[in-house]
């Protein structure tokens, strides 16, 4: 066992809720009257807290503008909770596996807390992880504070960590953290923006490839 702790991203990494995330925000801007965002540009800042997405896509606003479109994503995401996003294939299956294996598990992400709360219910996951964090309780990706509050909170030392995410975001934090992390091509950044923060290795598969870099 090369880690004690694997600490995962949630949404695009264990949760397919990509599209939702870009739609809502795309409903939010049209709300607020402002430019939509292309597709490419909206999955570019999920990972990233709330306002500091909206601050990315949309610099030139006023603070007042982009705290509304702020509100007026979370109305959206409210609006479409008929919109399903479900966890990847396996993942549950492979959560249980290492857990049952002795990996302590985590989550980072920059969902706020009631939002992660309603998808661990939904998902019925909750008991898998030991702690979880999330970006209104501490400073955005890539900002290390949540992965030190982690360690800090489990006992466990950065060497002994993994960070688990879809986004150059979790990778960079990570880094910023004296961690090791491991990529997944198959959400918001690809292969070559990941590589750019030395994982350990970039998956296309979590569910079959992650074990062997454990």
């Amino acid at each position: 066992m090369k880690y004690k702790l694997i600490i995962f991203d949630w949404d695009g990494t264990l949760m397919d809720s990509i599209d939702k995330i870009v739609l809502c925000m795309q409903q939010a801007a049209k709300q607020q009257q402002q430019v939509v965002a292309s597709k490419q540009s909206v999955k570019g800042i999920i990972g990233l807290s709330l306002l500091k997405a909206v601050q990315q896509l949309y610099p030139l606003l006023g603070l007042s503008e982009q705290q509304a479109l702020v509100e007026a994503y979370r109305q959206q995401y409210n609006l479409n909770q008929h919109i399903e996003t479900p966890l990847y294939p396996d993942i549950k299956k492979l959560l249980v596996n290492l857990k049952s294996q002795g990996y302590t598990l985590a989550v980072a992400t920059g969902k706020g807390r009631n939002g992660l709360n309603k998808m661990l219910e939904k998902s019925a996951t909750s008991k898998l992880f030991s702690a979880t964090i999330c970006a209104d309780e501490a400073h955005s990706k890539p900002d290390p504070l949540m992965l030190n509050l982690l360690l800090e909170k489990l006992g466990i030392e950065a060497s002994q960590a993994l960070m688990v995410g879809d986004s150059s975001y979790d990778l960079e934090m990570a880094k910023n953290a004296g961690m090791d992390s491991l990529g997944v091509s198959y959400g918001v950044h690809d292969a070559n923006q990941l590589s750019l923060y030395d994982p350990v290795a970039i998956v296309d598969d979590l569910t079959t490839e992650l074990q062997q870099y454990i």
